[in-house]
């Protein structure tokens, strides 16, 4: 490692102003992305502004129709939480099958979110679950949030506070994970709204998180697996790599997204 200044700020006002005074720094929360990136040297921050200590930046809990969960909320927190259990249980399973407990047990939704790793599980869940991503300064629709690989609409002295998630009539979420790393090589969120459905893919897309609208627009008439027999997603635009080609994740997607619609349906 080298040398930085390190920061603990008190409040969320405090960081956003540390970010403004100090041209190169960065926010760190669970610090499974920065600290391997900057062992690696590919990341040098003067400093390095900590929002672990923020109080009431991990709060999980319902507002209205909504769920609402703090940006420095652990992953194994969501996966554990009874609220998110009630009422969006797909979302508990999906942090659930993140990394490793020790990933789970210092990862953070709001890091996650921020980075937008192409192979990450939250970015589908937000997608389809037609989130919004609450910083210090405004509220990011999820489709307007992710602007591709490790790209977001965050600016420089923006910081993630809570992310709401409108609560779907069904939803699950089936993962095809990279046995070495536990990302997703294809994660599907399929969510059954009340005015539409959503079908998102991570660790698929060239370009991050998307969404499969010819899925979307057939189980939007019927909510089965079976409406989608026949209909394929097409290679060209997927990743292709030592780990699995276009055409192999093409095949995962479809596949994927049933059983994903197969677990919705037999959530009580």
């Amino acid at each position: 490692m080298y040398e930085f200044k390190y920061h603990r700020p008190a409040t969320v006002r405090q960081a956003a102003n540390l970010l403004v005074k100090n041209e190169d720094s960065k926010l760190i929360a669970g610090g499974h992305t920065l600290v391997p990136v900057m062992k690696q040297r590919l990341a040098s921050p003067a400093h390095l502004v900590d929002l672990s200590h923020i109080e009431g930046l991990d709060t999980i809990e319902m507002k209205g129709r909504a769920l609402v969960i703090g940006a420095t909320a652990k992953h194994a927190e969501v996966a554990t939480s009874a609220t998110v259990r009630e009422t969006i249980p797909a979302l508990a399973e999906l942090a659930a099958m993140i990394g490793d407990p020790a990933v789970r047990h210092k990862g953070t939704i709001g890091g996650s979110l921020a980075n937008n790793d192409p192979t990450a599980d939250y970015p589908a869940a937000c997608l389809a679950l037609g989130a919004t991503i609450v910083t210090n300064k405004r509220r990011l629709k999820a489709e307007e949030f992710f602007q591709g690989l490790f790209a977001t609409a965050l600016e420089g002295d923006e910081i993630i506070t809570r992310v709401m998630f409108p609560l779907p009539k069904k939803a699950a979420y089936v993962k095809f994970r990279n046995q070495a790393s536990r990302y997703a090589l294809v994660g599907v969120f399929v969510a059954k709204r009340p005015s539409d459905v959503r079908v998102a893919v991570t660790g698929a897309g060239s370009n991050g998180v998307f969404r499969v609208t010819a899925f979307e627009e057939a189980l939007k008439k019927r909510f089965s697996h079976k409406v989608l027999d026949g209909i394929t997603v097409p290679a060209e635009g997927l990743n292709s790599d030592l780990h699995g080609s276009a055409e192999y994740r093409a095949h995962l997607i479809s596949v994927l997204t049933r059983r994903a619609v197969e677990a919705a349906n037999a959530k009580p």
